[in-house]
């Protein structure tokens, strides 16, 4: 290869001084070795770089394409230093971070900018899992910090996971469910005639988690906590959602909350990770986000936006 960094060093230098004299003393260099480089290069290459004909060396076409190029390389070459560098002190180059569907994204999004302002080469990738996709994404290494996965953590290596905090879900149907008119408490038996909703499971290697579902039930599937509000809504199916995302809709009357005996009203969420590589990237973010009540900040932030007062 005849360009070398060197030489796209001394092409940069001529330019911005002007004259190879300027150039040789902004580089400590001598005048006579960087007129050998460039006219070694013009001759490797069989392109005229500069004018030599005035007072200044100037760019030809061919060398402004050159120059030009060769700065973008340049520093490219030095980002890839600085990430070297980063990563041997400590910096991962991809953080991989998922937050449970049931978790608000909105929690994030100012701890986002605050770690870019630390102006990073971390890339940093966020995901969505459901039920035990979250303990999965961790066990799996998709996802090198999980926030919210729910229920009690599987036997992973090196595990580590941390409260940060817990919901209460509602059962409820539309008005004119069949499970509406009757009278309460249902029991599990009489829910389990009726179809449910439920957000998939993302695990993969995990067995898949449920909730309030009976083996033989017939239910409909859907990707998201949106949706299944949705399906709700329009009386397509029952089942149970975090209580601050049914009160606008109880409320209007859109919806109607049943008691159901023996189904499990309070889900528990962590933030985990696993401690066997965690690197500073990983541990700024767990800084921020491991606290107790981290799910009813989030909570309460909802219902700040949707303008709605706590139930």
């Amino acid at each position: 290869m005849n360009l070398s960094f060197e030489v796209l060093q001394v092409l940069d230098a001529v330019d911005r001084t002007g004259t190879f004299a300027s150039a040789a003393e902004t580089l400590h260099k001598v005048p006579s070795s960087l007129t050998y480089l460039v006219q070694k290069l013009e001759l490797d290459l069989g392109v005229k770089l500069f004018d030599r004909s005035g007072r200044r060396a100037t760019l030809t076409h061919a060398g402004r394409v050159v120059v030009e190029e060769g700065r973008r390389l340049l520093a490219a070459a030095e980002d890839l230093e600085c990430k070297a560098k980063r990563i041997e002190q400590g910096w991962e180059s991809d953080l991989y971070v998922a937050v449970d569907e049931i978790i608000p994204f909105a929690l994030l999004w100012d701890h986002v900018g605050e770690f870019y302002k630390l102006k990073l080469d971390t890339r940093l990738n966020l995901s969505t899992e459901v039920l035990g996709g979250s303990w999965d994404a961790l066990l799996t290494r998709r996802a090198d910090l999980i926030v919210g996965a729910a229920g009690d953590p599987p036997p992973i290596p090196n595990l580590v996971a941390k409260p940060i905090g817990s919901l209460r879900h509602v059962f409820v149907v539309a008005p004119d469910h069949p499970l509406a008119s009757m009278p309460g408490p249902l029991t599990l038996d009489v829910v389990a005639r009726y179809r449910a909703v439920a957000i998939g499971d993302t695990s993969r290697k995990l067995a898949p988690r449920t909730i309030a579902l009976a083996d033989n039930q017939e239910v409909l599937t859907v990707p998201t906590l949106g949706t299944k509000l949705a399906a709700q809504l329009r009386g397509l199916a029952a089942g149970t959602i975090p209580e601050c995302l049914a009160v606008e809709a109880l409320r209007n009357g859109d919806l109607v909350q049943k008691e159901v005996l023996g189904m499990r009203e309070i889900t528990h969420f962590y933030l985990a990770w696993r401690d066997d590589e965690t690197g500073k990237a990983l541990r700024w973010w767990v800084e921020r986000l491991d606290h107790p009540d981290l799910v009813d900040q989030a909570v309460q932030r909802q219902m700040l936006d949707m303008q709605i007062s706590p139930p």
